[in-house]
């Protein structure tokens, strides 16, 4: 298991970048990675979806899928991609401090 330090904090992540312990997550960190991932600021329509991500997998165990998260969070698909663009429930996911969801390739 690697680590890399993210917006000052060092933090245990994947061979994909993927943080592996959700709980060393902040919002410093999500705006950090949310910049490396192409996305300038993150507003109120990005946080409500990385909020119920983030609560999905603290019951669930794992990153939501697509479809749980259009449907959880209440935001349409093409909504998501316009928040998240070229692989919304990757990007974030990888910004919401989890793993990969599962069937992302």
């Amino acid at each position: 298991m690697a680590s890399r330090t993210i917006a000052g904090k060092t933090v245990q992540v994947n061979e994909e970048g993927f943080m592996t312990n959700p709980s060393e997550w902040s919002k410093e960190i999500a705006m950090e990675i949310a910049t490396e991932e192409g996305i300038a600021e993150l507003n109120e329509a990005h946080w409500k979806v990385i909020d119920f991500c983030r609560q999905s997998a603290a019951t669930s165990g794992s990153a939501p899928t697509l479809r749980t998260i259009t449907t959880g969070a209440g935001v349409s698909t093409k909504e998501l991609f316009a928040l998240f663009p070229k692989g919304p429930a990757k990007k974030v996911a990888r910004i919401s401090g989890l793993g990969k969801p599962e069937g992302c390739v």
